[in-house]
């Protein structure tokens, strides 16, 4: 045992030794498990932080209906005089305090391309946005999610230049592949080649890069490799990260032959974070992206050993459909089928991200014909589409490019009136659901398409990305007839709402009703069964009158819609959606 390993826990040894056992069968799991607890519990560590005695058992405590988390870039506010970090500060201060308690900082590092997904180094913020005592300034007063891209790393940073060097360690550091080996099956959501030759001092060599060339994968069978990552997360919670994702971490263990995605040994290695994570005495909460479809998602949650949270990434083309065709049945039929989240998960929420709107989640839950009218449907509103490789040779689309506010612009049926309403309803939809909700910053600032991005940066992407100028943002939040105004008060308004409300817990019961085709109805209940809430979508542009008795609710309770205020009594009067509209009718005002 190394003589800098902290005394640690028996079940925490055991849990290691055991995990490491299947992934490095020719090592000695006892020595290797000391070096990862020294890892993340060094002797020297200046917080002089040591293991729980036991680990966290799971349950549901480290969230709550509260909790609402802002996805944002570090330079998404820029005005050429202040940090970013800033000003991103600034404005979560001024709009957004009791509407949003966490933010995701989108890779806050050192990067040479993929806006902050191929870094240089994890131990440095990146200088044009600010330092760490800004993310450690953020990180006391808001939840702080930051990514862990422990796939790849940059081409161009520092351990690549060490592996073209083949200077140890860095000269196993990378995972090599010979163009001979079967790599047909190989599953990866680009259509750049999987390999890429490279000169180094031991010759050449082809390294994997399940991205692009400036990305190049880690080699996790090096469990040098492992403990690097586990010294990352280390230094993130000292800097006040509460939440870690896990970027693409589906890719991460790789076997020639195989598809090379969501391989057991990938499984052992998220097990083995989450041991750490119940063993730390700070609060730390694993999310896994893994943009795949529902089955293969829903493994990470694994025996309640691995994520604590899990994406529903189906949700953005889901709840995109349902508001383009004005037809909540694929939406709602899919949230039948969803399990609620076990003891101590839970389900991430969203319609956008820094990303697209991912097709391949919704695969197999919408036609073919409806994914591509609504594929078209948003190229018709100036949206892109980018394209993944398919094992046979082929492409499809990987994901469509568009903010969500200018995905909604026009309905199937090419209405353009209700655009504001539309999309206010599709982020409600989010905050009602099981689930922890997150709003991508351009949803909550209600941006449209940045063509011009697109245009000057050449990648798709750049469509949703936009870099808003500070002080014009402040001007149009000053104009309460701005859509950006209008959009943020509306939202922040319910959100507010929401906060205060039992049965929007994020494991508080969730039921899907059926009343309408037209409507996404589900009850939700507060896990002490103290509240109820009927939340209905109208996802129509559409009136919609539900008859009398079609919720069943219990007749000698007062019934109140938190969104207008107004008592109602639909056992015997109904219940009136206008177009777009949206209702949370509780027994608990």
């Amino acid at each position: 045992m190394p003589e800098d390993t902290p005394v640690a826990p028996a079940a925490l040894r055991s849990r290691l030794r055991a995990l490491l056992m299947r992934l490095y069968k020719d090592r000695d799991p006892d020595e290797l498990a000391s070096e990862i607890i020294a890892a993340f519990w060094p002797a020297d560590h200046a917080g002089g932080t040591r293991p729980r005695a036991r680990a966290r058992k799971p349950g549901n405590a480290l969230w709550s209906q509260k909790d609402v988390l802002l996805i944002t870039y570090g330079d998404s506010l820029i005005d050429g005089v202040y940090k970013p970090l800033d000003l991103l500060r600034d404005f979560l201060s001024e709009n957004l305090s009791g509407v949003v308690n966490g933010v995701h900082i989108l890779p806050f590092f050192p990067f040479t391309s993929d806006d902050g997904f191929a870094v240089t180094d994890y131990t440095k913020v990146n200088p044009t946005l600010g330092d760490w005592p800004d993310i450690q300034r953020i990180g006391a007063e808001w939840k702080l999610m930051s990514d862990l891209v422990l796939n790849h790393v940059s081409s161009q940073g520092a351990w690549f230049n060490a592996y073209r060097q083949q200077q140890p360690p860095y000269d196993h550091f990378f995972f090599e592949a010979s163009p001979e080996d079967d790599l047909s099956t190989v599953v990866r959501p680009r259509i750049t080649p999987l390999l890429q030759e490279v000169e180094t001092a031991g010759g050449t060599k082809h390294v994997w890069c399940t991205f692009s060339h400036d990305q190049v994968d880690l080699n996790f069978k090096n469990p040098e490799v492992l403990k690097e990552i586990v010294r990352i997360i280390r230094l993130h919670v000292d800097m006040g990260v509460q939440i870690i994702r896990l970027d693409a971490v589906a890719f991460v263990w790789k076997e020639p032959g195989t598809p090379s995605i969501h391989l057991p040994q990938t499984h052992a290695i998220v097990q083995l974070l989450r041991v750490l994570a119940d063993f730390a005495q700070e609060p730390v909460v694993l999310l896994t992206e893994t943009n795949v479809p529902k089955a293969e998602n829903l493994s990470y949650f694994g025996q309640l050993n691995e994520a604590h949270w899990i994406y529903n990434f189906p949700l953005p083309p889901l709840i995109l459909h349902a508001m383009l065709s004005g037809d909540a049945r694929y939406l709602a039929h899919w949230m039948r089928a969803m399990p609620p989240a076990p003891q101590g998960c839970a389900y991430l929420n969203f319609t956008a991200s820094h990303d697209g709107i991912g097709m391949r989640p919704a695969e197999g839950l919408l036609p073919d014909e409806e994914i591509a009218r609504m594929i078209s449907t948003v190229m018709d509103s100036g949206g892109r589409a980018s394209m993944r490789a398919l094992p046979d040779g082929g492409t499809a689309v990987y994901e469509l490019n568009a903010t969500f506010f200018s995905a909604v612009a026009r309905s199937y049926k090419g209405d353009t009136a209700h655009h504001l309403d539309r999309f206010i309803a599709s982020q409600t939809i989010v905050m009602s659901l099981e689930g922890v909700p997150a709003f991508y910053i351009h949803a909550m600032l209600a941006t449209e398409n940045d063509l011009d991005g697109v245009t000057r940066r050449g990648m798709n992407r750049a469509i949703n990305r936009h870099r808003w100028d500070y002080p014009e943002l402040r001007a149009l939040l000053d104009d309460p007839q701005s859509p950006q105004s209008r959009v943020l008060a509306e939202l922040s308004r319910r959100l507010k709402l929401r906060a205060r409300q039992p049965a929007f817990h994020p494991n508080a019961t969730n039921f899907t009703l059926t009343l309408d085709d037209r409507i996404m109805a589900v009850w939700r209940q507060a896990p002490d069964r103290s509240q109820s809430i009927f939340a209905l979508h109208n996802v129509s542009a559409e009136t919609v009158d539900l008859p009398p008795r079609a919720m069943n609710l219990i007749a000698d309770e007062t019934w109140t819609d938190l969104l207008t205020g107004e008592t109602l009594h639909p056992e015997e009067d109904g219940v009136t959606l206008a177009p777009y509209q949206c209702r949370w009718i509780t027994n608990r005002g």
